[in-house]
């Protein structure tokens, strides 16, 4: 049985940690701490846990085995690695820090400590990304030669704990990064998935049209990236990331091979599309992806407790997250900067 902390108790704590390892036999939520002690108080009172006046006497606690953190973007790296310090396996939300520097110390800390790191790329685990991955491998498509992929949805004021336009997503000082941190990382991670090639070039803007805070002022980070990326293999496409799609949520792929096109969450009917060079169309039926407003199981609980109770290195490493997270910076660079930018060159 693996003894589990939770640190940050809002919305992606209880909408998805918390009832993931509640619904895993092998895991007992023991533990939490949030900087509003009330709602932590209320949390360890509902699952029979003990709330914690901060996460340095959780992570103190030698029963505790593991911890979920699910604070704010600026602070993933100082709790991820005083856990990992502590003794404590992790399981951090994305991104996975706010700054390059932050997020090698933490794939270093890790490796250090001897404790597993893993990072909450959840899309990895998607089953149609699954099996799309696998009939790419197979040369379904043949070699993929451009790509788009999309998440975009209304914005994160009726996602967080605490909704309306002064969320915390929309603190500079709190999430540092908007739309490109909390939708983007996601995609930019997942065509490095599907396409085993790494992202070694990036041409960005990162903007912010039309959110405003609670003060009508527009907010302190991004709401819309739009990136161009170029693979290891030589392949080149887009990712954008939006919070402005005031409408049906995106969070489609399409590939476009020699072969053949791909199109992942695209068609509203079926999952995985392929069409052939020759016009032959074959329809692949799997489950619909999560959003904000129908949350399933993502998987990454599952894989987290298996690991820790095998003692396995795991699929979606602090390490594996690391050339996405360099596509990211170098997003924000690339904006700034008004460049392109290479990234990931000495993985090559």
């Amino acid at each position: 049985m693996i003894n589990v902390g939770i640190i940050g108790c809002g919305r992606i704590a209880q909408v998805r940690h918390i009832p993931e390892y509640e619904a895993n036999e092998n895991a007992r939520i023991c533990g939490f701490y949030d900087i509003n002690q009330e709602r932590a108080g209320e949390l360890a009172k509902k699952y029979q846990a003990k709330a914690y006046a901060s996460y340095e006497e959780l992570l103190a606690d030698d029963t505790i085995d593991a911890v979920s953190v699910c604070a704010a973007n600026s602070v993933h790296a100082s709790i991820t690695i005083a856990a990992l310090k502590a003794g404590k396996h992790v399981l951090c939300e994305k991104p996975m820090a706010v700054t390059l520097e932050d997020c090698e110390a933490m794939a270093a800390a890790s490796k250090q400590h001897g404790r597993i790191l893993m990072i909450d790329q959840n899309q990895r685990l998607a089953k149609a990304h699954r099996i799309a991955k696998r009939m790419i491998d197979e040369g379904e498509i043949g070699d993929i030669l451009t790509f788009r992929t999309t998440f975009g949805h209304g914005g994160p004021e009726t996602w967080s704990i605490d909704p309306g336009k002064n969320t915390w997503f929309f603190d500079k000082d709190k999430a540092v990064m908007g739309a490109m941190a909390d939708l983007g990382i996601h995609k930019t991670d997942l065509i490095q998935f599907l396409t085993s090639q790494k992202i070694v070039e990036v041409t960005a803007r990162l903007a912010t049209l039309h959110k405003k805070d609670g003060t009508g002022e527009p907010i302190g980070v991004d709401d819309n990236a739009f990136c161009i990326y170029r693979l290891s293999g030589g392949a080149m496409g887009t990712m954008t990331a939006s919070w402005t799609h005031y409408g049906a949520e995106d969070n489609s792929t399409v590939l476009y091979g020699t072969k053949g096109i791909m199109k992942i969450y695209d068609d509203p009917v079926h999952t995985i599309v392929v069409t052939k060079e020759n016009g032959t169309r074959k329809e692949y039926d799997v489950e619909a992806i999560q959003t904000n407003d129908n949350q399933t199981n993502s998987g990454m609980i599952d894989v987290f407790i298996d690991c820790l109770e095998k003692g396995s290195v795991p699929e979606i490493s602090g390490e594996s997250v690391l050339q996405a997270m360099r596509a990211v910076f170098g997003s924000m660079e690339s904006s700034q900067k008004g460049y392109t930018v290479t990234v990931n060159q000495e993985d090559q």
